[in-house]
């Protein structure tokens, strides 16, 4: 690869959503890997006013550019087309500027109309997509990457694409954001969460573009788990604030008393890791759907490797591609009856969940943002 990368990115910047923590941490890692980097995303209209860099806590190593676009997003599909297109436009035209650079992105629409003009871009695609432009983006782009092998396996079945042009790199963490020495107890006290309280927890959306992630069946397995044993708690942390009140709701009519219930709206990237540390058990409740049981690979599974606590896992393809018996415990799919049993388990054998617990944490070190830039720099060379 040569020394300057375009990563090209129709986001908001700064978002609450995941795809921005992995954009900038993985623009911040490949200047770690010794390349240059500037991030060219859209100009719009943003509730969120702070400093790219400042709000998730990344160096300010690499360039933000700002392209002009038509902002029409709130007028549904047509306005999300006009807008990707008019971003597309003007990073084209800002691309002309920097000939020999290797051109990156994760949006399908981008990828597409650079590939028409002959230029090489490498896509890196987080999505199930299945249409005529996917199939044209998939033949003429440079390359493609990822997450999973099942999303590659797809591609090249469905579509036909050479497994050679395929590179599949897992999502990763910043595993210093986790170098922080303090005990549960520390954790607790700093963030004013109950010391006797054995604290279940769910860290993220409740809901991602309006399809539910499982966050009601964690309420339901706690409240059972509450049955036989009766200090524990839930704690969702990162719901967008008119969801409190219909959680607490939920909450309500499983028997989960205020007192035994944490929710909290979004909360800064750096205080994740303190409380993850302040938990006794984690929770991913994925449903058995396509998207979750193929193609996805969370940000938090890493986060939640990287804490030292306990895993309770749906067992899904894509999550078996990282952890396996040794690093989680798992259960089935959309059964609350399981994930109770399997956060019971945890709580109740704490010596054996602990040991899987720091099994992840050493598994979880291949995983950081530097590595996966360096594996993709060598792919796209």
């Amino acid at each position: 690869m040569n020394k300057n990368l375009l990563y090209i990115a129709n986001i908001r910047l700064p978002t609450e959503k995941a795809h921005g923590v992995q954009i900038m941490n993985m623009c911040a890692s490949f200047v770690a890997n010794g390349i240059q980097v500037e991030l060219v995303v859209p100009r719009r209209f943003n509730k969120i006013k702070e400093d790219p860099f400042a709000y998730y806590g990344i160096p300010r190593t690499f360039t933000v550019r700002r392209m002009p676009v038509l902002d029409l997003t709130m007028l549904g599909a047509i306005g999300f087309w006009v807008e990707a297109v008019s971003f597309s436009f003007f990073a084209f035209m800002y691309s002309l500027g920097k000939r020999g650079w290797t051109l990156y992105t994760r949006d399908e629409v981008t990828a597409y109309l650079f590939s028409l003009s002959g230029r090489r871009i490498f896509w890196e695609t987080h999505t199930q997509s299945h249409n005529r432009m996917t199939g044209k983006t998939l033949r003429r782009v440079a390359g493609i990457i990822t997450l999973t092998q099942a999303s590659k396996d797809y591609y090249t079945k469905e579509f036909g694409v050479a497994a050679e042009k395929i590179f599949v790199a897992a999502d990763g963490v910043d595993i210093r954001a986790f170098s922080a020495s303090q005990t549960k107890e520390e954790a607790r006290k700093q963030l004013d969460l109950p010391q006797d309280k054995k604290i279940v927890a769910y860290i993220g959306k409740y809901r991602t573009m309006g399809a539910a992630k499982g966050v009601d069946e964690i309420v339901e397995a706690v409240a059972r788990v509450r049955r036989d044993i009766s200090d524990a708690a839930v704690m969702i942390v990162g719901l967008n604030k008119d969801e409190v009140a219909e959680l607490a709701s939920v909450c309500d009519a499983k028997g989960i008393p205020p007192a035994e219930r944490i929710l909290h709206t979004h909360v800064p990237l750096a205080k994740i890791p303190l409380y993850l540390r302040a938990c006794d058990v984690v929770v991913m409740n994925y449903p058995n759907t396509p998207h979750y049981a193929r193609f996805m690979s969370p940000l938090k599974l890493f986060e939640y490797m990287a804490s030292g606590v306990p895993i309770v896992t749906t067992d899904l393809p894509s999550i078996r591609e990282v952890l396996d018996e040794s690093t989680a415990i798992f259960v089935g799919p959309d059964d609350a009856n399981d994930l109770a049993r399997g956060i019971s388990s945890a709580l109740m054998h704490p010596e054996r969940a602990h040991a899987l617990a720091s099994a992840a944490q050493v598994k979880v070190k291949a995983y950081d943002w530097k590595n996966r830039a360096a594996q993709i720099a060598g792919f796209v060379a």
